[in-house]
């Protein structure tokens, strides 16, 4: 089934070249069906590469999706072509109103910075707690993740000695929820990263509340905790980019090497180290099975259909909503 885009958005073509299905807005609307609608918030400063990896995940399933995309009101891209984000993208007051099947909030490059530093923390916050009632199920990656994870529930991150940079085999922990059913039992998947969230951390929330606030789905031996979520399957959280593409790790350290900076080739990624060799893909399977699996389980087979019913909290509302 396809997934509902902008005609005009640049990732339809390379998507189509691929043969995603994809569906322009005026198709979409003389079909019955309702389709998901997911908001993607965009951190990312490679905001078209960022978008193409997520929409290539979310056609994979048989669900209609129907993507909006949001940038950060209180924060200038320096990255991405302004026509791009007043043509493509809304703020959260342009959306407040509205309600959402899902929601993406993506890694940022601020992982270095003290989450109250982040020039877009207090806005990021208020988008948080209206999730909690304008949003059924919250998908949050890397940074992402680390953020919902200290504003929901107080979990710090830790910074690491050097960069976690490569990809990583997984375990999974509990091979029958439903987000990891048809998951191999190890997988693997990318990690680009300066700090790491603790089991410790996670254990001890749920010691202070006296029951399980948080599961830990995925771990890696090498680099730590990958997939968390809530009690509720509401909330799901990644400290991993299984929606990178095959040279995004390539490109990462390209990058930092022009610039000078003391990086380390990424483990477990070129072959036999050599940067020069095409690296292999093995983190596709994982995350088009990931994907699909929180759209079907956690989306589709939870929201309500009438998504008037996901009623809003007066308290959780920024006050330009109200």
């Amino acid at each position: 089934m396809p997934i509902k885009i902008d005609s005009a958005l640049p990732a339809r073509a390379a998507l189509e070249a691929e043969n995603v299905f994809i569906m322009t807005h005026d198709r979409a609307a003389h079909q019955d069906i309702r389709p998901l609608r997911i908001l993607i918030l965009n951190l990312m400063p490679t905001k078209i590469a960022t978008e193409t990896q997520l929409l290539r995940l979310l056609s994979n399933s048989p669900l209609q999706v129907d993507i909006t995309l949001m940038q950060m009101a209180s924060h200038q891209s320096k990255n991405t072509a302004e026509d791009h984000l007043l043509r493509f993208y809304v703020t959260h007051k342009d959306i407040c109103h509205e309600r959402f099947d899902g929601m993406i909030l993506t890694g940022a490059p601020v992982e270095q910075i003290p989450f109250e530093q982040v020039d877009y923390w207090n806005e990021l916050k208020r988008i948080l707690n209206w999730s909690r009632t304008n949003v059924y199920s919250l998908f949050a990656i890397c940074w992402g993740a680390q953020a919902a994870l200290y504003h929901f529930y107080g979990i710090p991150k830790h910074p690491l000695p050097i960069k976690r940079f490569g990809v990583y085999a997984h375990k999974t922990l509990v091979p029958l929820h439903p987000l990891l059913r048809g998951m191999d039992d190890l997988f693997w998947a990318p990690h680009s990263r300066h700090t790491e969230t603790r089991r410790e951390d996670i254990e001890s929330v749920n010691r202070a509340n006296g029951k399980p606030l948080l599961q830990i789905l995925a771990e890696s031996d090498e680099s730590g905790i990958f997939l968390v979520a809530d009690w509720d399957c509401r909330q799901f959280f990644a400290t991993g980019h299984l929606e990178y593409d095959r040279d995004t790790l390539k490109f990462e350290y390209d990058r930092d090497i022009s610039r000078g900076l003391n990086i380390a080739v990424p483990e477990h990624y070129f072959p036999d180290d050599y940067h020069a060799a095409a690296p292999a893909l093995n983190w596709r399977g994982a995350a088009n099975i990931l994907f699909a699996n929180w759209l079907n389980y956690f989306v589709y087979q939870q929201t309500p259909f009438d998504l008037n019913q996901l009623r809003p909290d007066v308290q959780t509302e920024p006050e330009y909503c109200l």
